[in-house]
């Protein structure tokens, strides 16, 4: 294998061209071998390999540096600088992350996740060198899907500016996670269309010199791209045509579905068979479908991510005006919403909770100032969710419950989950957020309230003494667990209580603990900084009850395991109960 010599980019100078070919060959082989057995980002990363060969070849990483937005399709880029082994070798699939990360090599400048953020980066560090007299290439490498997003276009704007070196290379597949979505991507087609001679061309518009690419997976092409644009001396758009799944024909047919995919048969490429889980993707999917359908005020909104809430090409067309996808534009979404509001509609915006970092100002300006009944649905919020450091779910709670007029809702189950949507979508007094529930489906038989206006009133679910455990979301059913162990290895009945409102305390419910009860446990599916447990802790501060919070850590953990992660942060029902047992025993003997 040609690849067995490649340790480096400079490994690369030595191939001619036939050589590169044959590389780009092995590596796909290579990565269809491990995504088969692991997953990931395919589409993606399939469709970028010549160009990541062309992008090495030409350039002299890690002195030029090269900045992947969202850097979901840099495997290849991993392949090719020093880190083959963690994608040839199976004993190896783990030590590598899925995202460019600079404790992995030199040749990785940030740890990146989140899409649209290439063309500022490089912006920064091309300022950089200019102010200290460097004389090395920055290239932003960005796919055509994430131009949408407010920072890409932000970063298009200003580069200009720099009347230096900058190379933005537009890998333009004519998708973004599913189809792009505005009114740029008519351009962008145009250029297609016209092999980049299109008088209208947004690139030059904004001051760059351009370069059109047809065959962005022709090694050929982009070898003579890249030698023409190395070292120039003001900002430069290559604009490359590729094709998402390259090389992979089930992918090529499929780039949707293909954007990131589960294991699978490498002969087929059908996924490996699973046991079948209900998910919350297609409940909340149907649920707005039942709406949307009941009434024309009505309006679903993601960005870019409709597979995730069950939205299919075929439901998307059902649903038809009202499903909107306004690309990866987050914040356009939430204000957009804010707007269909006012005007008297029904808008419901989904996306990850990660994501929703992205969109704060919107929710506490546009939305919560204004007090318009918006529901937002903040999906991946668990310790349950993405387990990738730039994916992390865990700090919505501080983030969102502490802006005013919010009300951000805990489900603790399917049947809670869809009565707290109905009521949302239906009320008009409130914005309000709720967390879909992420560890599993649970179903329950006894009826749940259909009703939520009566703001922060918890509900006590079973009647005890000494030992009062409130249980938030996802962490109800650990709630549970723990309640049952007190009654086992200490004795007592305690009480265990839903708190279903993040945003708010019960002054009644709290205060009635004060008669009969001596401790109160929180446990909230988040960090404890900020978060549902301190303001628990900050109602008895001044009271006689001992409150102990449970909850997560205030880090970045990356690619974690649930059990050892519970384990390390004291939140498993054993060492709960250990730690009850143990003080409430103390505070019996004073």
């Amino acid at each position: 294998m040609l690849l067995e010599k490649i340790n480096s980019p400079r490994d690369l100078k030595k191939l001619d061209q036939n050589e590169l070919i044959l590389l780009a060959r092995e590596i796909r082989e290579v990565l269809l071998r491990k995504l088969s057995e692991k997953g990931g980002h395919f589409g993606s990363n399939f469709g970028m390999v010549e160009a990541t060969i062309a992008l090495h070849y030409i350039f002299d990483s890690p002195n030029d540096k090269i900045v992947f937005d969202v850097s979901h399709q840099s495997y290849c880029h991993k392949i090719l600088t020093g880190r083959k082994e963690a994608f040839i070798q199976e004993e190896h699939y783990g030590e590598v992350t899925g995202y460019t990360c600079p404790d992995e090599s030199e040749h990785d400048l940030f740890n990146i996740g989140h899409t649209s953020t290439s063309i500022s980066l490089a912006c920064g560090l091309a300022k950089a060198r200019d102010l200290t007299g460097g004389v090395e290439n920055i290239i932003a490498v960005i796919g055509d899907g994430a131009l949408s997003g407010g920072e890409a276009l932000e970063g298009l704007d200003y580069a200009y500016e720099l009347h230096s070196n900058l190379i933005i290379v537009i890998n333009d597949n004519g998708m973004s996670i599913a189809d792009n979505h505005g009114g740029l991507y008519q351009n962008l087609k145009m250029l297609r269309d016209t092999k980049g001679m299109a008088e209208c061309n947004l690139f030059r518009a904004l001051g760059f010199d351009y370069l059109f690419v047809e065959d962005g997976n022709d090694l050929g092409q982009l070898v003579q791209a890249f030698e023409k644009v190395k070292n120039s001396n003001h900002p430069f758009v290559v604009h490359i045509v590729t094709c998402k799944g390259k090389g992979y024909p089930v992918a090529e047919k499929n780039p949707e579905d293909w954007h990131w995919y589960p294991p699978f048969d490498m002969e087929t490429g059908i996924k490996r068979a699973r046991p079948y889980e209900e998910r919350y993707d297609a409940t909340t999917c149907d649920f707005l479908l039942r709406k949307i359908k009941e009434d024309r005020s009505v309006v679903a909104l993601v960005a870019a991510v409709p597979l995730t809430i069950g939205f299919t090409r075929e439901k998307r067309i059902a649903a038809g005006e009202q499903f909107v996808d306004v690309g990866i534009a987050e914040e356009h979404a939430v204000a957009m919403a804010a707007g269909i509001a006012r005007r008297g509609g029904k808008p419901i915006f989904t996306t990850d909770a990660s994501f929703f970092q992205r969109v704060y100002d919107q929710i506490s300006q546009e939305i919560c100032i204004n007090r318009l009944p918006v529901t937002l649905l903040v999906r991946n919020a668990s310790i349950f969710g993405m387990n990738d450091m730039t994916h992390l779910g865990i700090f919505d709670i501080p983030l969102l419950s502490n802006i005013p007029n919010l009300v951000y809702l805990a489900p603790t189950n399917k049947q809670e989950y869809l009565a707290m949507l109905e009521w949302s979508v239906e009320q008009r007094e409130y914005p309000v957020a709720i967390r879909i529930p992420r560890y599993k489906v649970i179903t329950v038989k006894e009826p749940v309230d259909k009703e939520y206006g009566s703001l922060n009133k918890y509900k006590i679910v079973k009647q005890g003494e000494d030992i009062a455990v409130i249980a938030l979301g996802d962490f109800y059913q650990l709630g549970e667990e723990v309640v049952e162990e007190v009654r086992k290895v200490i004795g007592i009945q305690a009480t265990l209580i839903n708190p279903r409102y993040i945003t708010g305390v019960d002054h009644e419910i709290l205060n009635g603990l004060l008669v009969n009860h001596k401790m109160v446990i929180t446990l909230e599916d988040g960090i404890l900084n900020g978060g549902f447990g301190e303001k628990i802790s900050a109602f008895y501060g001044n009271k006689k009850m001992r409150v102990i919070n449970y909850g997560l850590k205030k880090e970045f953990v990356d690619r974690y395991r649930v059990d050892e992660l519970m384990c390390a942060n004291r939140l498993t029902s054993r060492q709960i109960v250990e730690d009850i047992k143990y003080t409430f025993g103390n505070m019996r003997d004073v």
